[in-house]
């Protein structure tokens, strides 16, 4: 699934996004959406930090629901009133209105600017 999204991740490694899960599930940190045994959507997120730290739709599959789910369903892991935070494109960059826009309908607040994988986020 990767493949089909990478162009949503600038500067992603696929290496990296691949040892990053693979830390996730052993920490049972990762939740996926699946059809008829394939994986259709992905969320990987930190106990720790409570932090949403990845979220990817097959392209497919989007507008039913799936990514809604899969984080209200994180969002039930963590005691209610939890702050959860993620970061996600700046508000300028127009690749990433449909992501600022659903957080932004689930609650999570613009903070401090970042730099990720040589990206301003």
């Amino acid at each position: 699934m990767l493949e089909l999204v990478k162009h949503n991740f600038p500067g992603l490694e696929k290496e990296v996004y691949k040892k990053g899960l693979q830390v996730s599930i052993m920490e049972k940190e990762a939740l996926v959406a699946k059809e008829n045994g394939l994986v259709i959507g992905a969320l990987a997120f930190s106990n720790d930090s409570k932090e949403l730290v990845f979220l990817a739709v097959d392209p497919e599959y989007r507008k039913m629901g799936i990514t809604q789910n899969l984080i209200k369903k994180m969002a039930s892991l963590f005691p209610t009133g939890t702050q959860l935070s993620v970061i996600t494109y700046r508000e300028d960059d127009l690749h990433g209105r449909a992501a600022r826009k659903l957080y932004q309908n689930f609650g999570f607040k613009c903070g401090e600017l970042l730099t990720v994988f040589e990206y301003p986020c």
